[in-house]
């Protein structure tokens, strides 16, 4: 059946939203690191240009009140302009969900700040409206943990299915012999996943060979 939820996320089925990652939306973030929040999304939209994954960059006010996107997000898309919105449930523009529309993809791979307004609002829109949601919990953030806590569940009540940055890199990777973004997603995982990044340093200059998995 078309569009199940047991079909596994893959660089052809899917398509990823990232909403609001701006100055003032990070400001009011107390559910988990704020830096972490950004470094997670970083490598979401890294995952997405590497797997040549449709993303869609979109902000609210961002030239009057809420600033522009993340630069390390912009860096990500240099030639992308994110849609700016006035109303705070991305779902309610339209020139977002036209967007959406042309991707042609159903899996929507979405993270956001805040947590319990700028992504709880149009997972639960995108999902009335026939889409399956995917939120990356870990790249989205509210203004308190109870606030971001209640608005996953929430979200997973409405049907959306709760996903982190890496297992979503590793789901669209899959095979450690894919040697056409073997490369790129080590790169990104040196680069933002921490202790496992380091370690993929540590084996790679001790045993010269790959860490992850076989690859020849």
């Amino acid at each position: 059946m078309f569009n199940d939820k047991t079909d596994l996320l893959t660089a052809e089925n899917s398509a990823i939203i990232l909403i609001d990652h701006q100055p003032q939306m990070i400001f009011g973030v107390q559910s988990a690191d704020r830096q972490t929040i950004i470094n997670n999304t970083v490598g979401l939209a890294k995952t997405g240009k590497v797997f040549n994954v449709p993303t869609i960059l979109t902000t609210v006010a961002a030239e009057s009140f809420s600033g522009p996107i993340h630069p390390q997000i912009q860096e990500v898309f240099p030639d992308q302009v994110p849609i700016d919105r006035t109303t705070m449930n991305s779902w309610e523009d339209d020139n977002l969900v036209q967007a959406v529309k042309k991707t042609g993809r159903k899996k929507l791979v979405m993270a956001a700040l805040w947590t319990e307004v700028c992504l709880a609002f149009p997972v639960i829109g995108a999902i009335k409206d026939g889409y399956e949601v995917y939120i990356v919990t870990d790249a989205s953030g509210g203004t308190t943990a109870e606030a971001h806590n209640m608005a996953v569940q929430r979200m997973i009540q409405a049907g959306a299915i709760p996903v982190t940055w890496v297992s979503v890199m590793l789901e669209y990777q899959r095979d450690w012999a894919r040697q056409e973004t073997y490369d790129a997603v080590m790169s990104i995982a040196k680069e933002h996943t921490g202790a496992y990044g380091a370690g993929i340093v540590y084996a790679q200059s001790m045993f010269g060979g790959h860490e992850g998995g076989s690859h020849n």
